[in-house]
């Protein structure tokens, strides 16, 4: 792939105090802002222009990542005005992700997830990295049944927040608010969105105890840095 997606723009209300001025991608965990691991991963998956939406404190983070020569990449910005909602960020950001195949990924998770392995090109129109269920999410979000993601399979996964994704897959939508299941579903029951469970590292960091929960997780299996290049990643 040549492209991916950060996402970026959200406030992150979970966070409390911590964002009331700050946007969630710039709380440094671990000395690190947490957008940098995403930056991080994908550099190291030989993806050098990268996409960020950004709305909430828009300027902090522009400011802050500049145009990624220091992370070793090209970083454009999606600006949204007001939050668009995972979909409509995406759909909105279209023009500058190209026409082929796209990586997309949360700037609030941290994981070694090997994103080099991902397939430039998905059987379907997209192709999601699940995850076992965490305590915050129980009754997950979808299916896996033979590689292919479904709704109708008792045993749910949590959706990792990691997929690739074909333009395609926006085609019918218009811009504006909406979420990604919006687009998600219809193609699910269509048979056209793959799957995979990834069992390996990966934390979502959605409240302040996420943030030393992950440090003490990082510091148990001895990831640091975490499957990053260190000079990846700015002090």
């Amino acid at each position: 792939m040549k492209r991916a997606m950060i996402l970026a723009a959200g406030r992150g209300e979970r966070m409390g105090a911590l964002t009331a001025t700050l946007p969630k991608p710039l709380i440094k965990v671990d000395g690190h802002y947490l957008i940098e691991y995403a930056i991080a991963a994908i550099r190291q998956a030989g993806i050098h222009e990268i996409v960020i939406n950004v709305s909430w404190h828009a300027d902090q983070i522009k400011s802050a990542l500049g145009c990624g020569s220091h992370y070793g990449v090209k970083i454009h910005y999606s600006e949204e005005a007001e939050r668009l909602e995972t979909g409509g960020g995406i759909f909105q950001a279209l023009p500058l992700l190209g026409t082929q195949p796209f990586l997309v990924m949360s700037s609030d998770i941290i994981t070694d997830y090997p994103l080099r392995e991902l397939s430039e090109q998905p059987q379907g129109l997209a192709h999601l990295v699940m995850v076992t269920n965490p305590v915050y999410n129980l009754a997950g979000d979808f299916g896996l049944n033979h590689g292919r993601i479904d709704t109708h399979v008792s045993q749910t996964l949590t959706f990792g927040n990691i997929g690739v994704y074909r333009p395609e897959l926006f085609a019918n939508c218009s811009a504006g608010y909406f979420r990604l299941t919006n687009v998600l579903n219809p193609a699910i029951a269509a048979g056209q969105v793959t799957g995979e469970h990834y069992q390996g590292w990966w934390h979502n960091i959605g409240t302040p105890a996420d943030i030393e929960e992950v440090i003490r997780a990082r510091e148990d299996s001895n990831l640091r840095p975490l499957a990053s290049e260190t000079n990846t990643l700015s002090n």
